[in-house]
C-alpha cells in the first residue's frame, strides 16, 4: 500500500532531487460568521470598511452576509500565510463596532432560517449570478447547513518538482496532463486517507439545540441547549452537516480530469424533478435559483477536496479546469480550532502540507463508485464516531482499527517530514507529525475531546464556550498591531475593490438573462 512512495522518495534522494519537494504554495481560506455580542447572527450589511465582497482578493462573504471569508494569497513559507491570515482577522476588528468573529464552525444562536442573511454583491450580472446562486442554495438545501463554517487549505507542489517527477516516473504526457493526473492521484488518496483529518483536527462535537430547531435526533443532550455525540469529532462533516441528497447518484470520478469535468458538467446540464417543483422564477419574475438542474453550477457539487484551476472572471471552473488542468488541490474538511485564534495553527499546517504530499506520492489506485461509497462511509463514522475505542475502518481486503491504520500513515510520513526538514534544526514538520501521532495513541489529546472536556470541566454549554472563545481572539486582534506596510495593502484593497465593482457595473451591457445563457454555454 505505500511501497510507491518509499520507492519514489529514495529515488529523489538518490537523484539529489529530494529539496524539490521543498517550499510548495501554501493559501488559506477561513470562513467565520458575524455574530452580535448577543451571539446571535449579525443582520447588518457587509462592513463598508472591508471593501466590495464582489471584487476584495482578500475578504469577501460566502454564503451569507453574515459569513466572512478571509482569503490569503498562496505563499511557500507556511509561518506567512498563517501571518497574512491573522492580519485579516486584525484588520477586520478596525472595522467591526460591536460585532464578534465567532470561533466555532458550527453556529449558533439560529433565530430561523430568515436569520441568515443571504448575500449581496451589487447590480452587475456577474453579482447577480453569485446572489441567485445562493437563493437556489436556499430553497434546495435551507440556509442554516450554509451557516456552517470551515477552513479551506490549497496546496500546490514547487514548480521545479513536476518535470523531475515526471522524468523520474517515465511519464510520456504532456507536462500539463501528467501534472493534472498526478493531482488526480493526490485527490483520490485525500479521498482514501481524508478521515485522518477530521480525526485529528474536528472541532465540531456539540452543537446548539437551535441549529436543529427540535429535529429529532440520536443526539445526548449536554444540557437544555446543547446537543453532542460523546464519540463525535466534525459533526459539521457529518449527516447533520453539509449533505445533498439530490448530488448522491452523481458518480463524479476521481480517476482523471476528463471523467470528472464531464460528470460535473452533465450534472450541471441534468433537469432534477424537485428543482422543476420549486421554479425557476417567483411570481414576479425574480429568480428562485439559477436552473431547476442537479447541480445549478459545478460549485455546487459538494466534496471534502477539490482539484482547482484559477478562473477568470466569468470562466466556469470546468472550463478553467479543461483550458488549463490542474494547479492546486484544496483541501476543504477543515473545521475552525476554536483554541487558535484564526482557526488554524503553524504545526497543523505543517502536518497538513506534508499529509498531501503524502497522498501525492502514495499508491493511488483508480477508484470505483463503490470505492468511493465506502471512503465516504469511513469519513462519515469517523465524523459522527472517531474517537470510539477500538472503531474499525474499510480498508481494501477488509477492516483495520483507526488507530492502527493511523499509526501506519504517520509511519509512512516519518521520511517525507525528514526531508522537509532538511536544513531546519527546528525540525518542524518531524514534530509536527510527533504531535499527531500522540492524538493516535492518546485520544484525549484531539481537538474534539478536549472541547467537550473543557465544557464538562467549566459547565459550560456550546454556546458560552464558543462565545468565551470568541471574546478572547477579538482581545488576540485588537492587541495585535498590523504593520505599516500590510496596513497599506489591505486599505488600498478595499478601496480599489469599490473601483472595480463600479466598473463591473459600468462595463454590463448584456442582459441578465443573456449573460446566464453565455455562462452556460461555455
Amino acid at each position: 500500500m505505500y511501497s510507491r512512495i518509499q520507492s519514489r522518495l529514495k529515488k529523489l534522494i538518490n537523484q539529489q532531487q529530494a529539496a524539490s519537494i521543498k517550499g510548495g504554495l501554501k493559501g488559506i481560506e477561513k470562513e467565520s460568521l458575524r455574530v452580535s455580542k448577543a451571539g446571535k447572527i449579525a443582520q447588518t450589511v457587509h462592513p463598508h470598511g472591508l471593501g466590495s465582497a464582489l471584487t476584495n482578493p482578500y475578504i469577501t462573504t460566502d454564503y451569507s452576509e453574515a459569513l466572512l471569508e478571509f482569503i490569503t494569497p498562496p505563499f511557500s513559507d507556511t509561518s506567512q500565510a498563517l501571518s497574512f491570515m491573522h492580519d485579516l482577522h486584525g484588520y477586520t476588528y478596525q472595522q467591526l463596532d460591536d460585532e464578534l468573529l465567532w470561533s466555532a464552525s458550527m453556529p449558533c444562536i439560529v433565530d430561523g432560517e430568515l436569520s441568515i442573511p443571504i448575500a449581496q454583491y451589487g447590480s452587475s450580472n456577474i453579482g447577480k449570478m453569485k446572489h441567485v446562486y445562493r437563493q437556489g442554495l436556499w430553497h434546495r438545501y435551507g440556509r442554516k447547513m450554509q451557516a456552517i463554517s470551515g477552513i479551506h487549505f490549497n496546496y500546490s507542489l514547487p514548480e521545479d518538482f513536476w518535470p523531475i517527477y515526471q522524468q523520474m516516473e517515465g511519464s510520456t504526457l504532456e507536462l500539463t496532463d501528467f501534472i493534472s493526473q498526478s493531482y488526480f492521484d493526490m485527490t483520490r488518496n485525500l479521498h482514501r486517507y481524508g478521515w485522518v483529518v477530521l480525526y485529528l483536527f474536528g472541532a465540531s462535537p456539540a452543537i446548539c439545540k437551535s441549529f436543529l430547531d427540535g429535529e429529532d435526533t440520536k443526539f445526548e443532550e449536554f444540557d437544555r441547549g446543547t446537543l453532542f455525540q460523546p464519540f463525535a469529532t466534525s459533526l459539521r462533516m457529518s449527516d447533520i452537516g453539509y449533505k445533498n441528497d439530490s448530488q448522491s447518484n452523481i458518480n463524479i470520478s476521481y480517476n482523471g480530469l476528463n471523467e470528472y469535468v464531464e460528470r460535473l458538467n452533465k450534472a450541471t446540464k441534468t433537469p432534477y424533478q424537485g428543482y422543476e417543483s420549486i421554479g425557476l422564477k417567483d411570481k414576479q419574475g425574480d429568480y428562485k435559483q439559477l436552473n431547476t438542474n442537479i447541480l445549478q453550477i459545478e460549485n455546487e457539487y459538494y466534496s471534502n477536496v477539490r482539484p482547482k484551476q484559477i478562473a477568470k472572471s466569468g470562466e466556469r471552473p470546468s472550463a478553467a479546469l479543461k483550458s488549463r488542468g490542474v494547479r492546486y488541490v484544496e483541501l476543504r474538511s477543515v473545521d475552525l480550532g476554536i483554541f487558535d485564534p484564526a482557526g488554524c495553527n503553524e504545526q497543523q499546517l505543517r502536518f497538513l502540507e506534508a499529509f498531501m504530499i503524502f497522498c501525492l506520492l502514495s499508491d493511488s489506485p483508480k477508484l470505483s463508485p463503490e470505492g468511493k461509497r465506502r471512503v465516504d462511509k469511513n469519513l462519515t463514522l469517523v465524523a459522527s464516531n472517531g474517537r470510539e475505542n477500538g472503531l474499525k475502518l474499510h480498508r481494501e481486503g477488509g477492516h483495520i482499527t483507526l488507530k492502527n491504520w493511523g499509526f501506519e500513515i504517520c509511519t509512512e510520513m516519518l521520511s517525507l517530514c525528514e526531508i522537509l526538514d532538511t536544513g531546519n534544526d527546528d525540525k518542524p514538520f518531524t514534530k509536527a507529525l510527533a504531535a499527531q501521532q500522540e492524538k493516535f495513541a492518546q485520544v484525549d489529546l484531539t481537538p474534539s475531546a478536549q472541547i467537550l472536556q473543557s465544557m464538562h470541566e467549566q459547565k459550560l454549554p456550546f454556546f458560552k464556550m464558543a462565545m468565551q472563545q470568541s471574546t478572547k481572539h477579538q482581545s488576540f486582534f485588537q492587541n495585535r498591531k498590523l504593520s505599516s506596510n500590510q496596513q497599506q495593502l489591505l486599505e488600498h484593497a478595499t478601496k480599489q475593490s469599490f473601483t472595480e465593482q463600479q466598473q463591473i457595473e459600468k462595463q454590463d451591457t448584456l442582459s441578465f438573462e443573456s449573460f446566464l445563457s453565455h455562462y452556460f454555454n461555455q
